[in-house]
C-alpha cells in the first residue's frame, strides 16, 4: 500500500510534458520553396539588367537636352534629342531603306564569315599543312586596316555591292576563324586518348569531342564578329562614297554632312548604335539559350 501512494503521488507531482512535433517546412526548406527563390532571384536581376542602363541612358538624354536648351546651342552644331528623333520620323522613308541595305549587307557578310570561318577552321585542327600555309594570311588580312584596302577592293570588284561585301566579310571573317581554331584545340587530351582507346571515327571525334569543345569559343567569336561586321560595312560604304537609292546608312551620313544636315547625321548614326546594339542582344541571347544549360561562361547562379 506504502509503494502504491508513493508512486500516486509522484505521478500527481510530475508535470505530463507533450513532445511537440517538428514541422519540417520550418526546418529545411522545400524544393518548391527553393525553385520559387530562383525565380524571384532571376526576375530581379533581368529587371535590374534592363532597369540600370535604360535609367542612366535616360538620365544622359535628358542632361543632354538640358545643356542644349539652356545654352540656346545651335541645331547645326550639336542637336538636341527631341528635333533627332523628329529628324528621324519625318524622314524614315529615306532611312528605312537605307537601314534595310545596312542590315542586308551586314547579314549577308556575317554569314559568309561563319561558312567560310568555320570551314577553314576545321580544316586547320584536321590538317597540319592547312593551318600553317593559310593561317598568316589570314593574319595578314585581320591587321591590315579595311579601310587601306577597301579603295583597291573598289577598283578591281566591278559591283559596288559586291565590293562592300566582300569588306565587311573581310573584318568579320578572323573572329570566327581564330576562335573556332582555339575552340577545337582546346578539347581534353584524356578525352582525345580515350576517344582513340574506343577507336572512334573522326566524324563521332569531331561531332561528340571537337565541336562541344569549340561551341563555346565559336559563340564568342560570333558576337565580336557581328559588331565588326557592321562596322565593316559602314567603312567600306564611307570609302566607296556612293549614293543613290541602293545605299546605306554610311551613305546618308555622308550626304548630310555634304548638305550640313546635322539632325539628319545624327538620326543616321542613332539607326546604326540601334543596329550594333540589336546584333549583340540577338547573339547575347542565342549563346545563353545554346551554352545555358550546361557551360560555365553562361549558366546562372545564385548570388
Amino acid at each position: 500500500m506504502a509503494s502504491t501512494s508513493t508512486i500516486e503521488a509522484a505521478v500527481a507531482v510530475t508535470p505530463v510534458t507533450h513532445a511537440k512535433p517538428v514541422d519540417t517546412a520550418d526546418a529545411a526548406p522545400t524544393a518548391e520553396m527553393l525553385r520559387a527563390h530562383e525565380d524571384r532571384l532571376r526576375r530581379r536581376e533581368s529587371m535590374l539588367r534592363i532597369a540600370v542602363p535604360a535609367g542612366i541612358v535616360l538620365a544622359l538624354l535628358l542632361l543632354w537636352e538640358w545643356m542644349v536648351r539652356a545654352n540656346n546651342i545651335p541645331h547645326y552644331i550639336l542637336p538636341a534629342p527631341s528635333l533627332i528623333l523628329r529628324t528621324l520620323f519625318d524622314n524614315w522613308d529615306s532611312l528605312s531603306s537605307a537601314l534595310w541595305f545596312t542590315v542586308k549587307l551586314t547579314l549577308l557578310a556575317l554569314t559568309a564569315a561563319i561558312v567560310g570561318g568555320v570551314l577553314l577552321a576545321i580544316a586547320f585542327a584536321l590538317f597540319k599543312w592547312v593551318e600553317i600555309g593559310l593561317f598568316p594570311i589570314a593574319v595578314i588580312l585581320q591587321v591590315t586596316p579595311i579601310i587601306a584596302i577597301a579603295p583597291l577592293i573598289l577598283i578591281y570588284v566591278s559591283s559596288t555591292t559586291a565590293a562592300l561585301l566582300l569588306c565587311a566579310w573581310i573584318v568579320a571573317f578572323f573572329p570566327i576563324l581564330s576562335n573556332t581554331v582555339i575552340g577545337l584545340k582546346s578539347a581534353d587530351s584524356n578525352l582525345r586518348d580515350l576517344f582513340q582507346l574506343y577507336k572512334a571515327s573522326p566524324w563521332q571525334t569531331f561531332r561528340y569531342l571537337l565541336a562541344p569543345s569549340a561551341l563555346p569559343y565559336f559563340m564568342a567569336g560570333l558576337k565580336i564578329a557581328g559588331g565588326l561586321s557592321l562596322i565593316g560595312a559602314v567603312v567600306a560604304e564611307f570609302t566607296a562614297g556612293t549614293a543613290g537609292k541602293e545605299t546605306g546608312l554610311a551613305s546618308r551620313i555622308l550626304e548630310s554632312s555634304f548638305r550640313t544636315e546635322i539632325p539628319m547625321m545624327f538620326a543616321a548614326l542613332l539607326l546604326v548604335s540601334l543596329l550594333g546594339i540589336v546584333i549583340f542582344i540577338v547573339f547575347a541571347a542565342l549563346s545563353r539559350m545554346v551554352l545555358g544549360h550546361w557551360h560555365e561562361s553562361e549558366m546562372r547562379r545564385e548570388r
